[in-house]
This record gives structure tokens, sequence and C-alpha cells, in this order.
């Protein structure tokens, strides 16, 4: 219970004020505590002036000679319990747990909007275009976000849980702000604004699951944790529906605020810090105030010292990307084909009221009961992709070394032989989406499209993050800025192309460009393996 505290933010507030180590002590604040032999006077590495001029201005700790000897701080063991790999499985499913309610809460709250939309159009007498941004401003806001926490949150003296619990405070109190502000524009800016401060959860979420599980079981807890991201924009309209109906527009923004305030008060008590650079960094400077020793230094600490220029890392985290995507066919093909499927995705928040209220009398609460589709869909994608990678992909990786684990193009297996159920869906929604057929039937079409997408993803992020392992997360930014802001725009432009084109013509245009994705798919599958020996940054070997 205790050493639950002393890692939880709460814990790490109550030792800075009261100024107290032994308040919520660590082991190498403990009256028994013996150092490691590891630990001796015999250096690891060498310490050099710029290294311990970082120390010092972090610190205050007094300046060593020019060189010196420095002893590298790890982990004390295999089964040190200060490693996240090393967690019970009852805590690291408990952290798991509360990723998974912050990533619904922050995406549940893109689509509570929706059902308001009409009711803001009257409240503050403006149009349709414009009561939109306040759901393409908040998705453009968690496209835009990762570009900044992602990188923020690798650097070991931040750290992950602080950004979380920083952020989502101030994403909790946006919120309320949204729900009683009195202008327009201000509730436009507090929507980009809580898409901006919500997004470290899409951004690092899987950093810090990644922190804590093997490669060959991190797959089947992406896959768990990624079905809150993708069932809470579906959830919304359903939520927050038949509430609008009766108690006004803002009646969804209570509803956030509700559901985020306890999330919060949750992770500020119990969720602990996972990066190991992190955990680290702080067990150095612990080791150094407990021995009075300068030459007590870890792993991240040397990299920081002696990091890139501050050009240098903006252009591997910004700019590095894009040229990636403009020189490799395959993260460019899965940018697009993400990109596609997100757009999809949000633009049905403009296409069911056209078909469900419009053509078949739904009314505002339960022309969002569709989107209950996609949670069997969910639930069979991820099913018999847990027992696909069971069977197939985890003895396989088991057996080879990293980072590719094997032939990293099998792994691609599920999204081909499925790939071809997104088309089918959207030109079945397409093409029954009329007032004499039943609305059952375009609601199956829905499920069939929704296997399609869950799997894609899952497929489409192992294949990046194995055969890019380099690049990963300045990739994962990336990708997230270009399909957020694909989904922001085709929440725009999505009702007036449904209108000049019908439901039908423009869901049948959607599913030609998936039908071209499915493909590209298929070609990955076929021929990613020769890609990857012609390209400057994927991992060949």
């Amino acid at each position: 219970m205790w050493n639950a505290l002393s890692e939880s933010s709460i814990g790490q507030i109550a030792r800075l004020i009261f100024r107290r180590p032994d308040l919520f002590p660590y082991p190498e604040e403990l009256a028994s505590f013996e150092l490691p032999t590891s630990l001796s006077r015999h250096p690891s590495v060498v310490l050099d002036s710029k290294l311990q001029s970082e120390l010092k201005k972090h610190e205050g700790v007094a300046s060593c000679t020019e060189q010196q000897d420095a002893v590298l701080v790890d982990w004390y063991s295999s089964t040190d319990q200060s490693n996240p790999q090393n967690w019970t499985f009852a805590k690291k499913v408990w952290i798991t747990t509360q990723m998974g309610l912050y990533t619904f809460a922050v995406y549940i709250g893109s689509s509570l909007y929706a059902p308001s939309e009409e009711a803001i159009m009257s409240s503050f007498n403006t149009n349709y275009e414009a009561a939109a941004l306040g759901i393409a401003l908040y998705v453009a806001g968690y496209g835009v976000g990762p570009l900044l926490w992602s990188p923020l949150s690798e650097i070991p003296a931040v750290g992950r849980t602080p950004i979380y619990i920083a952020t989502f405070f101030i994403f909790t109190w946006l919120a309320l702000g949204a729900t009683v502000v009195d202008s327009f524009g201000g509730l436009l800016v507090l929507r980009f604004l809580l898409g901006f401060f919500g997004s470290p959860c899409l951004s690092t979420a899987g950093a810090t699951l990644d922190d804590m599980f093997a490669p060959w079981k991190l797959p089947y807890v992406l896959t768990v944790w990624s079905s809150s991201a993708t069932l809470g924009p579906a959830l919304g309209p359903i939520v927050s529906g038949f509430a609008v109906s009766e108690m006004g527009w803002r009646w969804s923004g209570w509803e956030l605020f509700w559901l985020a305030a306890p999330i919060w008060l949750i992770m500020f008590a119990c969720l602990p810090e996972t990066n190991p650079d992190t955990i680290l960094h702080r067990r150095a400077m612990r080791l150094r105030a407990l021995t009075g020793r300068t030459d007590l230094t870890c792993e991240a600490d040397l990299k920081r010292a002696h990091m890139l220029t501050v050009r240098q890392i903006v252009f591997d985290a910004l700019i590095k990307p894009w040229e990636i995507n403009a020189l490799d066919p395959a993260v460019l093909y899965t940018t697009v084909y993400a990109s596609i499927l997100y757009g999809t995705y949000y633009s049905f928040f403009e296409a069911f009221p056209l078909v469900f209220t419009d053509m078949h009398g739904f009314n505002l609460g339960e022309s969002g009961l569709p989107f209950l589709a996609f949670v069997p869909g969910l639930l069979i994608a991820i099913s018999g992709y847990i027992v696909w990678f069971r069977l197939k992909a985890e003895p396989v990786m088991r057996r080879e070394a990293p980072p590719l684990y094997g032939f990293p193009e099998s792994r691609l297996i599920p999204a081909v032989t499925t790939t071809l159920l997104a088309p089918i869906g959207l030109f079945i929604f397409a093409w029954t989406s009329r007032p004499d057929i039943h609305w059952i039937v375009p609601i199956i079409a829905l499920m069939v499209l929704f296997i399609s997408v869950v799997i894609a993803f899952q497929c489409m992020n192992f294949y990046i993050a194995r055969c890019y392992p380099k690049y990963s997360a300045s990739l994962f930014a990336a990708n997230t800025f270009v399909r957020s802001s694909f989904a922001a725009g085709s929440i725009l432009f999505s009702k007036p192309m449904y209108e000049a084109l019908g439901v039908g013509g423009g869901v049948s245009l959607l599913g030609g460009l998936m039908l071209i994705c499915s493909g590209g798919m298929v070609f990955l599958y076929l021929y990613g393996d020769r890609l990857r020996l012609k390209s400057r940054f994927a991992q060949s070997s």
C-alpha cells in the first residue's frame, strides 16, 4: 500500500510539500538499505564535464573533476520490483484499467457533443458548418497534441505520469468551462483545447503499456486498451442523445465533466510512473543524495548530456516522420489508410441523422443507437485477433530475435483476410440506406465494416512498431496528426457530400476508396519485405 502511494502523484507531491522522504520511503531511504556491490567505485563509463554540468544544473551538486569515472545506476537485480516489467500481474492490470478509463473519457468527449449540434445552432444563431466545428476542432486538437506530449514524455526528468495528471486535470476543468460558456467563439476554443490536453492518452498510453509488458504480450493488452478508444466515439451519441433532447445542449458537457473528474482522482491517487528511464533517473538522484557521490548516474542522464542540439531534436520529432512518409511507400500507405478509416468512422456522425432520423423516423436519442452495432463488431474483431495471435504469432515471437521477432509481414494476415469486409460493409450500408428497407440491414453492415477497421488498425500499428523501431514514436505521432486532421475535415465535408451525392453515393465513394486501400494491404503483405530491404529507415533483419 505504502509503496503504491509513494509511486503515485499524490505521494510525490506529499514528499515535496512536507519535505519528508520518510513519509513514503523508497528502498534507498530505509535504514536497512545497503548499497549494491554493482555501485562500487569501479567505473562503468567515463563521466565527463558536460554530464557533470548537467547534473549540477539539475540538482545543484558540487562540481567534480574535469573528467571522472562514473558508475551507472541500473536495476538492482533481474527481479527488482521497481522495474515495471517485474510488477505483479494485478498491478499491471490496474494500471491498464486506468489507461483504458482515461482514454475512454477523452475519446467519448469528441462525440458527446454530436447530439447538441441542432441546439447549439439555435442557441448561438449559427449555421451547421460552424456548429460542426465543435467536433472537428476537438478531433484536430488530439491530433496536434501528440507532436508535443509524445517527445516530452520521453524526457527522463519529466516522465509520463506527470504529463497525464497535469493535462487531464486541465482537461477536466476545460470540460466544465465548455459546459457553462456563454459565447460560441469561446465554446470552439475550449473544444480545441479539450482535444489538445486530452491527447496524451492517445500519444503516450501505448508507451506506458509497453513499459510493463513483454513484446509478445503487449499486443493482447494494446488490443484491449485500444477498444476503449474505439468505443468512446461510438457510445457518445448514445450517452448524451436522450439527455440533450430533454435537458439541453449543456448536458453533454456536464456528462463529460462528471466522467472525467473521478477518473482523474483515481489516477492522481493510484497511477505510478512507468517510464524506466525516469524511474532510474530518480533512483540515481536519491543515491547521490544518500551517498554524496556525484559519480552515480544512469544511462538516461548520459544520453541527455550528449543529446543532439535542439534543432536536431525538433527535426527528428517534426520533420523526420514526413521525410519517411515521402520516401517510404509502406509508411505512406499506412498513414493514408488509417486516415481514410478514421475519416469514414467520423463521417457517420453526419450520415446517421440522414438515414435513421430522416428515413426511419428515429428521434434524437434513438438516432445514436445504431452505433451499438460497433460493439459486436469490436468483440468479434478483438476475440479473433487475440486467438490468432496466441496460436500463430506469439510462439514465433518467443523464438525469434528482436526487434522484428520473425517475419513482420506474416502479422498482417488478419488484416489481409478481413480487408474486404470494409468496402463490403460500406457498399451494403450505401445501397440499403433507404426508407423501404428495414433499418437493421444498414446496422448489420456497420458491424461488418467495424470488424475490418479494428483489425486493420491493430495490424498496421504492430507492423510499424516492429519494422521502424528507431522512428516508431515520431511516426505514430505523425500518423495521429494526419488521420485526426482528415477526420476533422471529414466531419465538415461529409454532410455537404451526402446532401450532394445522397447517402448511397457518398458512402459508395468511401467504399471505393476503401477497396483501393484493401489492395494496398495485400500488396504490403506480399512485397513488404522487399520494400524494407530498399528502405533507408526500416529494419530489414
